[in-house]
């Protein structure tokens, strides 16, 4: 029964008595729950119930419509070895009061627990050692790098001693298939084995100690028990044999166990070290320095140091210490390892740069916008962390399996040595046939099976521009079966562009010169199509005089004598003029959902000039998005606001049949919810008005360059807007959950095949640790397949 514990709860929500007396009503109904006071000024509640009864606590607050808001926080854990730790130091963690949910990573060593309200970590730190472990905040990048570094060494030079003692006990094993029957005399296999054990070896024995204080069981336990009683039935072997002959001896066995276990252990530990390799190349792009420029003077000072708007001078060869906007000068930027982007992007007075890109050729003053947690490369290593931190829903399986494991695995050892000597065996073939089911068993495989495949997913996942929130969105993405574009700024470039053109009088480059003429200076957006055309033709653009906005309808000035306009439907007819011979041209254009803009001469004889169409373009590998999704069996949807004409032309040209067009935003949701009945959705958008759509779907994907709320909604973020993206990350999501069924399913196999083996004396345990240390690096060097995957190119092959 759980002893009462009082509890502060934090609400949100709260606006006067009457919403105090609601919350402190719902916590009374609750079943256990005693003592309950809310206050309203500091929107606490206090109330005495049983720890069990906290999920309860918290559905009554949610049910009165208030909510109990979580905050995060995370511990690094020392001393896990497999998934029987990690499930004890998440039921120590949860045990404390005020905690919500911890998940604890046994790839990453770290926990991630979800707080009620403010709580002393060094309550969770007690609660973690006297679970057997330890725990400390997470410390810096440098500090934790030259940690892993460290603990890296001993391991090595504990492994390669252990290794130089264990080979000569071996050596007559290895010998006797080429006829040369020798043995170490008994005392020195003694010498040679005993340093092995109890100082090499001494690891086991402390973290074992530790489970049975905690009265539980893991990977170290079973690895002590197995050995000693190896190592204990030599010397009782060699004490009864003192006079007579010697008998065979099981130094060896004990001895190479404790060397194949600390092999396995070092390998695993590397590899786990690579499956984090994304998070630290992320980190290693923060500049400590930058140089400053105030009052035109150049001084180096810590990142810290500056403030929003401060000016940092960039040279060639530099990183960027900061996101900001170019104030002065030209540049390219390498943003590969930010955004995937593999093209240097060009940078001049308004563009924006990100803190981590490398600058190219020129120097470059930045304005500061953001700092410290708040810049981009901040965010997407949180959003990396996140989610290799959580705990995929899979995993579950392995953690009920786990809490089993070892209890499981010594039974079945004391059955194994029982049932051998009531057979009629010898008592020393029962206890080393028992010992062998000790050393093979391996729940270290189970435990590393899935993080280990998540780290290296979203690690290179995030390379490659694509950033997933956690394990729950991974493991739903590979399911997909439809993919839901939004039109502009998605599989469009957003901007408009001039699409069409037809002069009646000159030719089409003329009617342009005249066009880029009247919109020189202005700011409107079709403005900016028409210069930007001029610009890419390389036309030559006068000034005109006596310009004059006309309102709603378009632009007017004077050329060279010539009174020209430039504008609508309704321009055109306020001249007195009609459409003409253009007019079933400007009909099928405005079927095609173009916006036109008519250029006219006024004055006493007043004549139609020509007329252009301007529409979106499509973004470069967008069809290709569509055709990748096509070959991955992925039905793709396009859901806009535009009208028809447009939605339909961008949906022909991508190959898209299922379109619905002019859906007002607060109905996207709902387009959405009715997809869902047909299968697992992903929707792609990147403004504001998709974010309840984006929030709808199973996956929402957020493309590169979109709005924060976008970002928010979304599962998965596209840290630049090529929609070739979208495929690229459903893919990676379906090659991850891959590796994670592969990695359980060997985990389960090889203890399923190699107990029995072990139980009926087909294994020695010399084998059986020599399996057990290479289940777990199969395992994580299966999982780090993955950091050679790379999205496809437009030809349909794995991009370089």
């Amino acid at each position: 029964m759980f002893e009462p514990t009082t509890f502060d709860l934090p609400i949100v929500g709260m606006t006067c008595a009457s919403c105090a007396g609601r919350v402190e009503r719902a916590l009374r109904n609750v079943e256990g729950a005693s003592d309950v006071s809310v206050n309203l000024a500091t929107e606490q509640a206090r109330v005495q119930a049983p720890a069990d009864r906290l999920p309860a606590l918290l559905k009554a607050v949610e049910g009165a419509g208030y909510s109990v808001p979580a905050q995060t926080l995370e511990l690094e854990i020392g001393g896990m070895t497999c998934a029987s730790c990690v499930g004890r130091v998440e039921r120590a963690l949860a045990k404390v009061p005020g905690v919500r949910q911890a998940a604890v990573n046994l790839a990453s060593e770290r926990a991630r627990i979800e707080l009620l309200g403010q709580l002393d970590p060094a309550v969770l730190i007690c609660a973690v050692s006297q679970a057997g472990y330890t725990a400390s905040l997470p410390q810096d990048t440098r500090a934790r790098r030259d940690d892993v570094e460290q603990r890296l060494h001993k391991e090595r030079w504990a492994l390669s001693l252990a290794i130089v003692l264990a080979l000569p006990l071996i050596l007559p094993m290895l010998l006797q298939p080429f006829g040369v029957h020798w043995m170490l005399p008994a005392w020195v296999q003694f010498a040679l084995a005993t340093p092995v054990q109890f100082i090499f070896g001494a690891r086991f024995y402390v973290a074992a100690w530790k489970a049975v204080k905690a009265s539980t069981g893991n990977m170290d336990l079973l690895v002590a028990i197995g050995t000693s009683a190896g190592y204990g039935l030599s010397v009782y072997e060699w004490a009864e044999a003192a006079a007579g002959e010697m008998p065979h001896l099981y130094f060896e066995a004990s001895a190479v166990v404790i060397a194949l276990v600390l092999l396995g252990k070092y390998l695993e530990s590397r590899a786990k070290r690579q499956t984090s390799s994304a998070i630290r190349s992320l980190e290693a792009l923060r500049p400590e320095r930058a140089v400053q420029v105030i009052d035109g003077r150049e001084q180096m000072v810590a990142i810290s140091a500056l403030r929003l708007n401060d000016l940092v001078l960039v040279k060639p060869g530099e990183r960027f210490a900061v996101d900001g906007e170019v104030v002065e000068g030209q540049s390219h930027a390498d943003e590969a390892l930010i955004s995937g982007e593999s093209l240097p992007v060009p940078k001049q007075p308004g563009d924006k740069v990100t803190g981590g890109a490398i600058n190219g050729e020129g120097r470059l003053l930045v304005r500061t916008l953001a700092l410290g947690t708040e810049t981009v490369l901040a965010r997407i290593i949180r959003l990396v962390e996140d989610a290799q931190a959580a705990k995929a829903p899979i995993q579950k399986l392995v953690d009920r399996v786990s809490q089993v494991f070892v209890p499981v695995v010594l039974l079945l050892a004391l059955i194994t040595l029982v049932g051998w000597w009531l057979s009629g065996a010898p008592i020393e073939t029962a206890i080393i046939n028992a010992v062998t089911v000790l050393v093979i068993a391996c729940p270290c495989a189970l435990g590393l099976a899935t993080p280990t495949a998540i780290m290296a997913g979203t690690g290179v996942a995030a390379r490659h521009g694509i950033l997933i929130k956690d394990a729950e969105v991974l493991e739903r993405a590979h399911v997909v079966s439809s993919v839901v574009f939004d039109k502009t700024g998605t599989l469009t470039s957003g901007t408009p562009r001039i699409v069409h053109s037809h002069a009646l009088i000159g030719n089409d480059q003329q009617l342009l010169q005249l066009a880029g003429a009247l919109q020189r200076g202005s700011e409107h957006p079709l403005a900016k199509a028409v210069l930007d055309a001029c610009q890419e033709q390389n036309l030559t653009v006068d000034q005109v005089s006596a310009s004059q906005s006309l309102s709603g309808r378009g632009i007017a000035g004077t050329l060279q004598g010539r009174d020209l306009a430039l504008g609508n439907r309704r321009m055109l007819e306020d001249s007195g003029l009609s459409s003409g011979q253009l007019g079933d041209l400007a009909q099928v254009w405005e079927a095609e959902g173009r916006t036109l803009s008519w250029l006219i001469e006024r004055g006493p004889q007043p004549q139609v000039l020509g007329l252009f169409a301007f529409g979106d373009s499509l973004k470069p590998g967008a069809a290709q998005a569509v055709q990748q999704l096509a070959a991955q069996r992925i039905s793709s949807h396009l859901l806009t606001g535009d009208n028809r004409g447009s939605a339909r032309v961008v949906a022909e040209a991508l190959g898209i049949t299922d379109v619905h067009a002019e859906v007002l935003p607060a109905d996207k949701a709902a387009t959405v919810v009715e997809l869902k009945k047909s299968g697992i959705v992903a929707m792609v958008g990147d403004g504001i008005n998709d974010a309840p759509a984006l929030a709808a779907a199973d996956i929402g994907i957020a493309m590169g360059g979109g709005t924060d709320v976008a970002m928010q909604a979304a599962g998965i973020t596209l840290m630049r807007g090529d929609p070739r993206l979208v495929p690229a990350a459903l893919e990676i999501s379906h090659k991850t959950y891959a590796k994670i069924r592969q990695n359980l399913f060997w985990a389960f196999v090889y203890n399923l095949i190699g107990i029995p083996l072990a139980a009926f004396g087909l294994l020695n345990p010399v084998l059986a640790g020599a399996a057990m240390a290479l289940s777990s690096v199969s395992v994580v060097s299966n999982a780090l397949w993955l950091k050679t995957w790379k999205p496809k190119d437009p030809t349909g092959v794995n991009a370089a």
